[in-house]
């Protein structure tokens, strides 16, 4: 029986993915917002307030993205999973499941305090509290100071931090490392960079663009 079959674990997913339904109507209601992601013209401002005004929005993976993470991670038996953006714990949760079914633990991080606070009940309401931890702060500093190997990376927070973050941990992949990338073809104009990055064929990755909601990238460490 896998942790994603336990009634407590589907119980708060369920919860979850539902409300994130009602992410739509907050940015249909800020389309400037929408249009300087898209182009990545929110830098100008400091990412800790951008992350205040996005603190109900859950942009969670889909639930086809999260069962696919966690059959990547027990397939490959990862036992340190690193997430870049964690929000309201989705993706965390999908991840701790593997972990807790493959002995390993989840190592996530999360700006917005708001939203860090809740991922953490919502891995404890799930039962998965005890494999899963959520660092509170800008990831370039939360994720510093990780032990290697890290086996399954997922990149879901600002796009134009993909790139920096995986440069940043690279030191810490093993050849098989499995990185994960969200909202591909959304942000296509941001994550070009990336994309270029991982599917050249000159930087130490093997990838190809997944068609799981809206493009998940899936590298393979060489």
């Amino acid at each position: 029986m896998s942790t994603l079959d336990d009634p407590r674990v589907n119980a708060v997913l369920d919860r979850l993915h539902s409300a994130a339904r009602g992410d739509w109507l907050f940015f249909l209601q800020r389309p400037a917002m929408v249009v300087n992601l898209l182009l990545g013209r929110e830098e100008t401002k400091p990412p800790a307030e951008l992350a205040h005004e996005l603190k109900d929005v859950y942009i969670p993976i889909s639930r086809e993205q999260g069962r696919f993470m966690y059959l990547v991670a027990r397939s490959i038996a990862a036992r340190q999973i690193v997430e870049f953006g964690t929000s309201f714990g989705v993706s965390t949760i999908y991840a701790a499941a593997a972990a807790r079914d493959g002995g390993g633990h989840v190592i996530g991080t999360e700006l917005e305090p708001s939203k860090h606070e809740r991922a953490l009940a919502n891995l404890s309401e799930a039962g998965l509290a005890d494999v899963a931890e959520v660092r509170l702060g800008d990831a370039r500093e939360t994720l510093r100071e990780i032990a290697a190997p890290i086996d399954l990376l997922l990149l879901d927070g600002w796009k134009e931090l993909y790139l920096p973050i995986l440069r940043q941990l690279e030191p810490k992949l093993r050849p098989g490392t499995v990185v994960l990338a969200d909202n591909i073809r959304t942000f296509r104009r941001v994550l070009g960079p990336y994309v270029d990055y991982v599917q050249s064929g000159k930087n130490g990755y093997r990838s190809v663009t997944l068609p799981l909601k809206d493009g998940f990238e899936f590298s393979v460490r060489l």
